[in-house]
């Protein structure tokens, strides 16, 4: 840590309390967050880490109102689901606390009336939809209508989920109330803005001459904002779930949630600090360090530390290492369309593999660019990584060390010169992990410390210890003890990212303290120390546990389908005459073949009262052959014949088109003489 600085403030996003908490939601920010705590208090530095629920704001109260319950008690349900699920998968915060506390109510509200009493806001009129049947002010999220853009008739007031376009309610074609169905009036309201625009070059020069050190994608996003320009933001809304705005004439009103939530990083550690909060947000002493995702760059690189230069008493963060996006299976993660893999549902169907999770979330974590979690990459980095390599390689120094030795460290004796060089490739683990932690580079610290296991597994292949066991012992002694300190080396790298295994593995090698200080040592486990039986600290994977998982996502992607059906338009009106010219007809189908060369082609011989006739199908990805022999179809009569594929088809077969784009055949519900006509 620069010297300038005796202790760190670590923040984390608050996670917002209408739902779980998803691997989307981990990669970007949990987890990198804990690595990073865990790295300083193994350092023995003075670091604390805040995280809280985000629990004001429209889509709970929406949430709410569906349900028939309370905004609180929507809160309630998730603060606990996600507290809960933080604290199994070894999340260690100092406190996780909530905006709906006491304290936050009361440091917000504070902080609000500060700020309008030294008169940082400006107060705006401005024309809003108004529910005059609901008697309330419509947040964005409370109107719908037609967007402008792709003619999706159920786009929101603030953004088309369809098409992604950023909307302005009033653009919205039809708007209505989400509440009542009615169509909303405009009418004049009242707010307070934070005039961002005044804070631009104190943010120009804080970010963009100061800070170059920054991620690049935080400090590209952060420059596009300033180029553009900054706008007053409004920090109350009209609303009556959350803070309410401190002053007269602000009846109905409550600071809006982006205003409101970032205070509760301030709230939280007064809730968890009650004497001495001040000393880790004003003091010039600390470093802030304010771990998010994509999404809330914006909030707190340049809307956040507005508020705080406003006040003039707070420190700004040092950094703001926010990661991009976690894909799932190739898709955009979406809690509307229940594409996640929620953590509380994984801790279920995988009970002790936080770790697991936690490793390959940081291995493959999207810390400049977009990255992609698949469950097929998950089996393989615990079968190919945990087990083959950092499990193997535990468990045969173990299992080797009580087969020789019943489980007491042999001392080693004259060093050779491969044991020299294999003792320089890790001396420098130590400098090169701080390196790549100190600048939140967490993939590369991970690949570092799995390079530990490698150098260890090489060293006891290259060796044969069980070979050189016949005829020279001394030599073995000199190896195991070797392969013993690369063992308790890895109980210390691994601390940070994977804090179970670490503390299962220190129990094995009776190791009562994790020393940072002492890692890429040579004698962290003394001779004569006893170590117990091995344990298998990871186990592999089954293709059947994989499969299941993605067919729990495949089902959710076809019940989506499902949901979000639209039948085409009606085409065009026709004449009934044109209609009665199509000659439908009943058919049974006596045999059925794939037609050669033509993955989606079925042919078909048809019994159809009138000799017979083929007739070529395209729905061979929807049918096996043998299951509709013996069904009855509807087919048209009299089209012309045409050759597909080489067979001439006497006519179609008729289907559906589902919501899933499967077909289905279409025929009739009782049994019907072939031949017959449908009219």
């Amino acid at each position: 840590m620069d010297k300038k600085f005796k202790r760190t403030l670590v923040t984390t996003a608050l996670p917002y309390a209408n739902g779980p908490v998803h691997i989307g939601h981990l990669a970007g920010v949990y987890v990198p967050a804990d690595i990073y705590t865990r790295y300083l208090r193994l350092k023995g530095e003075d670091v604390i880490m805040i995280g809280g629920s985000d629990e004001h704001g429209v889509p709970i109260t929406i949430k709410a109102k569906a349900e028939g319950v309370t905004p609180q008690d929507i809160v309630d349900r998730y603060h606990k689901i996600i507290k809960e699920s933080f604290e199994e998968l070894g999340i260690s915060f100092d406190i996780y606390s909530r905006t709906t506390s006491k304290t936050h109510a009361k440091m917000a509200s504070d902080f609000f009336r500060k700020l309008y009493d030294k008169g940082e806001f400006v107060e705006k009129t401005s024309m809003q939809y108004y529910d005059e049947e609901a008697n309330q002010f419509l947040a964005d999220r409370y109107i719908v209508g037609t967007c402008p853009h792709c003619k999706n008739d159920h786009a929101y007031g603030d953004q088309c989920e369809a098409c992604g376009t950023s909307l302005n309610a009033t653009d919205l074609i039809d708007p209505r109330s989400a509440i009542t169905g009615n169509r909303p009036v405009l009418k004049e309201t009242k707010h307070w803005y934070l005039p961002l625009d005044k804070w631009e070059p104190a943010l120009r020069k804080w970010i963009l001459e100061e800070h170059k050190e920054w991620k690049p994608n935080v400090y590209g996003q952060c420059k596009s904002w300033l180029d553009l320009g900054l706008q007053p933001r409004a920090v109350s809304r009209d609303l009556d779930w959350g803070v309410p705005v401190p002053v007269e004439g602000a009846e109905g009103k409550v600071l809006y949630v982006w205003f409101d939530a970032p205070i509760g990083y301030i709230s939280n550690t007064i809730e968890l600090l009650p004497d001495t909060w001040e000393t880790y947000w004003k003091s010039k002493d600390t470093r802030i360090i304010n771990f998010i995702g994509k999404d809330n760059i914006v909030f707190h690189c340049i809307v956040f530390p507005a508020m705080l230069m406003a006040e003039g008493s707070y420190q700004l963060p040092e950094n703001v290492p926010a990661n991009e996006f976690l894909n799932l299976e190739g898709d955009k993660i979406s809690t509307s369309r229940n594409w996640a893999v929620w953590l509380h549902e994984y801790l279920r169907d995988f009970p002790g593999k936080q770790d697991v999770l936690r490793y390959v979330l940081t291995a493959n974590a999207p810390e400049t660019k977009d990255n992609d979690f698949t469950w097929k990459d998950f089996q393989a980095r615990n079968n190919n990584e945990l087990v083959a390599i950092l499990g193997n390689f535990v468990n045969r120094t173990i299992v080797l060390t009580h087969k020789y030795y019943k489980g007491v460290v042999p001392a080693a004796g004259e060093l050779t010169d491969y044991d020299r060089e294999t003792l320089k490739e890790f001396a420098d683990v130590k400098a090169n992990l701080e390196k790549y932690l100190d600048n939140f580079r967490f993939r590369d610290a991970l690949k570092e410390a799995m390079n530990l296991a490698r150098i260890g597994n090489k060293y006891l292949a290259d060796t044969e210890p069980w070979k050189l066991a016949k005829t020279d012992m001394a030599r073995v002694d000199t190896i195991m003890n070797l392969a013993m300190q690369i063992t308790a080396n890895l109980a210390i790298a691994f601390e940070p990212f994977l804090p179970f295994m670490s503390a299962k593995l220190r129990g094995l090698l009776g190791m009562e303290e994790c020393d940072w200080n002492r890692l890429g040592s040579v004698d962290i486990i003394a001779a004569g120390a006893t170590v117990k039986p091995a344990e298998l600290l990871f186990e592999k994977i089954e293709d059947s546990v994989i499969e299941a998982q993605v067919k729990k996502l495949n089902d959710t992607k076809e019940a989506n389908k499902l949901k979000n059906f639209k039948p085409e338009p009606v085409q065009e009106n026709v004449a009934f005459d044109d209609f009665l010219k199509l000659d439908i007809r009943v058919g049974k189908v006596l045999e059925c073949q794939k037609v050669p060369k033509a993955d989606k082609l079925l042919q078909f011989k048809i019994d159809d009262g009138m000799g017979g006739r083929t007739i070529v199908s395209g729905i061979a990805k929807y049918y096996q052959p043998e299951d509709l022999v013996g069904k009855e179809v509807c087919f048209i009569a009299n089209f012309a014949p045409r050759k597909l594929k080489g067979v001439e088809s006497q006519g179609m077969i008729l289907s559906a088109e589902n919501a899933d784009g499967s077909l289905v055949v279409i025929g009739p519900q009782g049994e019907v003489v072939p031949g017959a006509q449908v009219k």
